[in-house]
């Protein structure tokens, strides 16, 4: 005999409740976690991608891509980069075997104020996949949320028909841009804000709804739902699940390997915090933002700067020291010479 609703419910665990609310996304590039979790999307970026590489199982994605770099030749530095791209398209190409949905691989934050640079090395890696039999529907283009990102991934979409995924948002001038560039999902970064407060306010702690990280999601959640927009927001770099369990109901939320296992332990009831109804009710008013609004108003959120910044930074730094593991394995030093 089946067990009754209200008793299956009780032995769900929050992370099965939490799916038929929201879409869950595993922020990982380890396939074994996204066997374990089953998400229906995955996240991916650099310093992902510069853990798994180092991981015994992968080291025949790093070989192949540096095969495939050094085919095609060039300059040393080419070759690295040309292998950064398949190696990053590689372990997008199985991640899409285990998961129904979507992949997300980031450009290299170190174009983050370049437009041009972004739009063509996006394309790059779309024209990697396309080659390894994947459609541009599965795979989303992660981009830093500055001006140049946002309107780099305004003419992705309408120019060239590629999904792109906003990431390292942080302001809600930048939420705001981003649904009037009109790119497919943003990733507001619950976490990072989080550590910010903490370390630049004396309350070290917050209960789930009183996370900054969380209040920000929920009014960006809020402001799209209220004016209509279709950009995704997605939810991610949390801290505790408390905060995840906060922000039941969100588009999606992409979640550690970690985080999904405490989750899928935890058998707390979950129910929907943020709703299209309750989103419709708010009075957040529909604001318009160039250039020169968007600098300011972003200039105006100190948090937002410095983590935008750090972000760039953190990743750039992780994207260098990929490329320098590439080429001692690739020209025997560091250096490549």
């Amino acid at each position: 005999m089946s067990a009754s609703p209200e008793k299956r419910m009780k032995m769900e665990s929050a992370l099965e409740q939490l799916k038929q609310y929201t879409t869950v996304v595993a922020d990982t590039g380890d396939f074994n976690a996204i066997d374990e979790y089953k998400p229906q999307d995955a996240t991916t970026n650099p310093s992902l991608i510069l853990a798994a590489a180092q991981m015994p199982d992968y080291q025949h994605l790093v070989e192949e891509a540096i095969e495939y770099g050094k085919k095609l030749g060039g300059s040393e530095n080419e070759q690295v980069r040309n292998t950064m791209d398949k190696l990053f398209v590689l372990f997008g190409v199985k991640i899409l075997k285990k998961i129904p949905g979507r992949v997300s691989t980031e450009v290299d934050a170190r174009l983050s104020y370049d437009a041009k640079g972004m739009i063509e090395r996006a394309r790059t890696f779309i024209k990697l996949y396309k080659e390894a039999g994947i459609d541009k529907e599965r795979i989303l283009i992660k981009l830093s949320s500055t001006w140049e990102g946002i309107q780099a991934g305004k003419v992705l979409e309408e120019h060239h028909g590629i999904h792109c995924n906003m990431t390292l948002l942080f302001s809600f001038a930048q939420a705001v841009a981003c649904a009037e560039a009109g790119v497919t999902l943003i990733s507001p970064f619950v976490g990072r804000i989080l550590d910010w407060h903490v370390a630049n306010s004396n309350k070290k702690s917050y209960e789930p709804s009183e996370d900054p990280g969380v209040k920000s999601v929920t009014k960006i959640y809020n402001y799209y739902k209220k004016h209509n927009y279709k950009t995704i927001v997605m939810g991610a770099s949390f801290r505790n699940t408390g905060e995840i369990k906060a922000l039941t109901g969100c588009d999606y939320l992409t979640i550690s390997p970690k985080l999904l296992g405490e989750l899928s332990k935890d058998n707390s009831k979950l129910t929907p915090n943020l709703t299209v109804e309750k989103a419709q009710a708010n009075d957040l008013q529909k604001i318009h933002l160039d250039e020169a609004t968007f600098r300011w108003e972003h200039n105006e959120d100190q948090m937002a700067v410095e983590k935008l910044s750090d972000g760039i930074r953190k990743f750039a730094a992780d994207a260098i020291k990929l490329e320098d593991m590439l080429k001692v394995r690739m020209f025997g030093t560091e250096n490549g010479k």
